[in-house]
């Protein structure tokens, strides 16, 4: 009688436990009201852990050469180049050297792709569904607004980064690479982002263009946003966003934004159950990036978070120009992107309000 109640009270410990891990990630993201199509549930082919390791250099160099080549008979993509580094390199990339890609280049002469050369390792594909996920949002054709020299905004066409960095322009910010440090505020757990460090009301912009999937308090994040990239691949978390005033003006779940516009503002806000409390030691943005394969992985205990650090660092190469607007208060972007991917209501730039890409 006494080992079956040993047995009772340790199921309804593991028990009490479950329930509370469960409860403390479902504080970290609200459900979105809307999910993208996706893979059933009870299929077993989509990833479930991806480790992103590309180093800046890796990055910058793999991307200069998918720009150098765009439109040529030998175009490189960044992933396929990428991919096939990281099967050179068992997926570490802290030894990485320019000379591997060079010999790559090397090896694929005039008429042969990664793919080709690549056909019989059996990680290959794997890396570049998984690097792909990350990164297939971030390079490719765009349409701009651009200063045309006479003090006015033209359009202009090209291929190159049309993600953004989450600071705008002109403001100041440090990062380390700070992906899996501890935290314990609530519970022992590993940091899923980088956090940039700056200043008190610097204007925060969308990475890439998607819809927002969650807003509003939560005692881990503060105020905070996550938004979804078109291709529901991607959901990106602003986190500890300014007091009082953290977002931009209209923004709520099913908002649609573009790459580079502000969404909100740095601050210092969460570890608190009590909304709308500066409960950070030092004001920064807590940026992270989810990967989703399947709508299962959004929530509970099969999320994938990659370390951002070194994408931040190359998304320095494109910061959005903003102005403040004197009387709201509120930053605005100058030069407006548009790209295909964007939804049929969106092919349009706003900075330019008669130029309409849709057909393009």
């Amino acid at each position: 009688m006494l080992k079956e109640r040993l047995i009772v009270a340790a199921f309804c410990i593991f028990a009490l436990i479950c329930c509370a891990a469960g409860m403390r990630l479902s504080e970290k993201i609200s459900v979105p009201a809307q999910q993208p199509e996706a893979e059933s549930a009870t299929s077993e082919s989509y990833i479930k852990w991806v480790d992103f390791s590309p180093t800046y250099s890796a990055l910058s160099d793999a991307m200069e050469l998918d720009i150098s080549t765009y439109k040529t008979q030998r175009h490189l993509s960044w992933i396929d180049t990428l991919s096939y580094l990281a099967c050179k390199n068992g997926g570490n990339f802290s030894g990485y050297k320019r000379s591997q890609l060079d010999k790559l280049v090397e090896a694929l002469g005039d008429d042969m792709t990664p793919d080709d050369l690549m056909r019989e390792n059996k990680y290959y594909n794997f890396y570049k569904k998984a690097y792909g996920a990350v990164l297939s949002g971030m390079l490719g054709e765009y349409t701009k607004a651009a200063p045309d020299g006479s003090g006015g905004i033209k359009a202009v066409e090209g291929y190159g980064l049309r993600a953004y960095s989450p600071i705008a322009e002109g403001f100041w910010f440090s990062h380390y690479d700070d992906f899996g440090d501890s935290r314990s505020f609530g519970y022992k757990r590993r940091h899923l982002g980088n956090d940039l460090m700056g200043s008190i009301g610097t204007p925060i912009a969308a990475v890439e263009g998607g819809t927002v999937e969650a807003i509003g308090w939560n005692r881990y994040g503060g105020w905070r946003i996550a938004v979804r990239s078109f291709d529901g691949k991607r959901s990106y978390y602003y986190a500890h966003l300014r007091r009082n005033k953290p977002y931009k003006e209209g923004l709520e779940i099913g908002s649609k934004v573009r790459a580079g516009e502000i969404i909100g503002y740095l601050g210092m806000t969460g570890y608190s159950s009590e909304e709308n409390v500066n409960g950070m030691n030092v004001p920064h943005l807590h940026l992270g990036m989810q990967l989703i394969f399947n709508e299962v992985q959004k929530e509970g205990n099969n999320q994938i978070w990659i370390d951002m650090y070194s994408i931040v660092e190359l998304l320095n190469r494109n910061k959005a120009t903003v102005v403040k607007d004197e009387e709201s208060g509120e930053y605005k972007r100058v030069y407006d992107i548009f790209d295909d991917t964007y939804p049929e209501d969106m092919r349009h730039l706003t900075t330019l309000p008669q130029t309409d890409v849709t057909e393009q």
